[in-house]
């Protein structure tokens, strides 16, 4: 594949990620990358793409490095899958795998967010040699339900809206979202005490309407999202559509299935958990209590760093304090003559 030197659009800190094309295992996908040194592959999530990392990839690159981040499959300029079913999880941590063969590495610190995060927990328990440590944002390891999680949902929800089981009917929230993709990104991509205006729709009955209007319009954009950052989300999606991230919400229970072998697998490797107190995902469980659930099957799990005041998108919320932890914890994994050892100076320049 031919390399395409197209500087980041938006607000990182450096002008010089590239982005080109490469084959993952025969899915042609797009990375950004950056300097040189042991490879860091970051998975994003949904609705987002390699952009979201913006601010790690360069404090990471300045740290020693070599940084990827890949639009995963569906999203940006990387490929699309053929069928729903094929945005299963043991071909999504196929993709990963073949990034950093892709790459010519042998192994990768591995970093997820959200989604990014799902497929990072499952693909650690498929190819644990590939990868030298896992740090995962904003989605905790959650072990195999008792049941498909979609069914504990319809259970949970009766006739009540919720997104996840929204998203099951092909073609329908995909056709909201690709009719106005700033409407739902921007509805989002907010902060915890970000002020809405009221919704369109209150009811909260499945039927009552789609997402969109459930959600209130914003007042302001955030401050860790620039208008410019926001015009570049909603441009990926204008060109991929929104179909190929929702397929992976359409596979949740075929991952139940898929994943039962591998349900009872330990997870060894050195882990960090990060994410925001206010993060609904989390539903205010505190530090303690995630490293007591996680820690039972996560048994290389170093720490949960959960920060104040911040919500789901705590990479881009919180920036430099995530790319702080980030880097004290690969620090702390190798001895003193490691090429990977950092100094508290080369941590904290990295940092801003």
């Amino acid at each position: 594949m031919s390399e395409n030197k197209n500087q980041s659009n938006g607000s990182s800190k450096r002008g010089d990620i590239s982005l080109r094309m490469i084959d993952s295992d025969g899915l042609p996908m797009r990375i950004a990358e950056l300097g040189e040194g042991p490879l860091v592959l970051l998975l994003h999530g949904w609705p987002e793409s390699w952009y979201s990392w913006r601010h790690q990839i360069v404090a990471l690159a300045d740290a020693g490095y070599r940084v990827v981040a890949p639009d995963m499959p569906g999203y940006g300029s990387s490929g699309k899958l053929p069928a729903i079913e094929d945005y299963n999880i043991l071909n999504l941590a196929k993709y990963v795998v073949g990034i950093i063969d892709a790459v010519g590495e042998d192994k990768a610190v591995l970093i997820g967010h959200d989604w990014g995060a799902a497929v990072a927990w499952s693909t650690v328990q498929l190819y644990p040699s590939r990868f030298a440590a896992l740090i995962n944002m904003s989605v905790p390891f959650w072990g195999h339900p008792p049941a498909p999680p979609m069914q504990i949902f319809r259970k949970r929800f009766g006739d009540k809206f919720f997104y996840q089981l929204y998203f099951q009917k092909p073609g329908v929230a995909e056709a909201e979202f690709d009719a106005d993709p700033r409407g739902i990104i921007s509805r989002l991509l907010t902060s915890p005490d970000s002020f809405r205006h009221k919704p369109a729709v209150t009811g909260d009955h499945k039927d009552a309407g789609g997402w969109i209007p459930r959600l209130g319009e914003p007042a302001s954009l955030p401050d860790w999202l620039s208008e410019e950052d926001l015009d570049f989300y909603v441009a990926e999606f204008r060109r991929a559509g929104f179909a190929g991230g929702i397929n992976y919400y359409r596979n949740i229970d075929r991952n139940w299935e898929l994943m039962a072998d591998n349900a009872g697998r330990e997870i060894t490797l050195p882990t960090l958990f990060i994410g925001g107190e206010k993060d609904m995902v989390i539903g205010g469980a505190s530090r303690e209590k995630l490293m007591e659930s996680m820690s039972k099957q996560v048994t290389g799990l170093r720490d949960v760093i959960l920060f104040p005041n911040v919500g789901h998108w705590v990479q881009q919320e919180a920036a430099e304090e995530t790319n702080r932890e980030i880097l004290n914890f690969l620090r702390s994994l190798e001895s003193p003559d490691s090429r990977l050892q950092k100094t508290d100076k080369e941590v904290a320049a990295a940092c801003g």
